[in-house]
């Protein structure tokens, strides 16, 4: 009799180890597609563009191990300064008003007496989800070199010469801008729309009896409660903004990659790559500028919320 009972003990725990292997085994099944598929289209490339950097290679021949020239060779190019000046030139022209913007109109679709917020916040968001290709061929129209271009009609107004957007230095480098601009301030203006949401009404109800208005509001309740907000949008903002290459490919065209007027980074190790059959820069390159993300966005996280953080402690 008791040896029956052992071995139905035995059995049960025999039993539950199994199930816990069950589900342990069931639990990894579920989540290996999503690592397969990052190994192979994700982890894989990110390696091989790393060892890649170091090599001579065509795409098509044996690879020759060149060390750190292929580092020399583009930083020693001035078009690659001149493609990295562009970027930050319209990451800056480009990103910082959207989230200024993006924060404001947040605020307001954000008012109880504001009507058909349901409405203002799909067209908001509408041009996020618009191909980039139709957006290129909208802001083409509105930018093409002709005096009756809407762009140049309206600077025609207040005594400007009409300018050939899409070839002129600073044309380019607006119309780009001003291009992702569109595209993304809705996308950001949502985000900050649901940090305004989760904050407490009672806040504000609290900030209003004791005298505050809304300006005071604002500034002391709404922008330092928005902070995990903003510290998101920055970086996701500045990470975009270094790697911009569907925008101004798509508006400029055929003389995207043979003009360096509009010229970026991502857009410099895709000639080298694929123009020119030079996979060894175009890694290089790559490697080049995931050192500079990786430097911006820690520049951005520490001056977004370790500086304010020491500040608040008095350090």
């Amino acid at each position: 009799m008791e040896n029956t009972h052992k071995q139905a003990r035995t059995s049960a725990k025999v039993s539950k180890l199994s199930e816990k292997k069950k589900d342990m085994i069931s639990g990894y099944l579920y989540v290996a597609p999503f690592f397969i598929i990052f190994g192979i289209i994700g982890l894989y490339p990110a390696i091989f563009s790393i060892v890649l950097a170091f090599q001579k290679w065509n795409g098509l021949g044996e690879m020759e191990f060149v060390g750190f020239n292929n580092f020399v060779i583009v930083l020693q190019d001035p078009l690659f300064w001149k493609s990295l000046y562009n970027t930050v030139i319209i990451g800056l022209m480009g990103t910082a008003p959207q989230l200024i913007v993006g924060i404001i109109l947040a605020y307001f679709l954000n008012l109880a007496v504001i009507r058909f917020t349901n409405f203002f916040r799909v067209t908001i968001f509408m041009p996020y989800i618009t191909s980039m290709v139709a957006v290129a061929l909208v802001f083409g129209v509105f930018f093409s070199g002709d005096e009756s271009a809407l762009a140049n009609y309206v600077i025609g107004l207040f005594g400007f010469d009409p300018v050939s957007w899409k070839t002129s230095e600073w044309g380019a480098k607006i119309a780009i801008s001003l291009m992702v601009f569109w595209r993304w301030v809705g996308y950001n203006t949502i985000i900050y729309l649901a940090g305004l949401q989760s904050i407490p009404k009672d806040l504000y109800e609290a900030a209003t009896i004791d005298g505050a208005n809304k300006v005071q509001q604002f500034l002391h309740i709404t922008i330092p409660l928005l902070k995990p907000f903003i510290v998101l949008t920055v970086f996701m903002s500045t990470v975009g903004a270094l790697q911009l290459f569907a925008e101004p490919t798509v508006f400029l065209g055929a003389s995207a990659f043979s003009r360096d007027e509009a010229m970026t980074v991502v857009m410099y190790l895709y000639r080298d790559a694929f123009n020119l059959g030079s996979f060894g820069t175009a890694s290089a390159t790559a490697v080049l500028l995931l050192i500079i993300i990786v430097a911006a966005a820690a520049l951005n996280t520490w001056l977004t919320s370790g500086a304010g953080n020491k500040k608040k402690r008095g350090v």
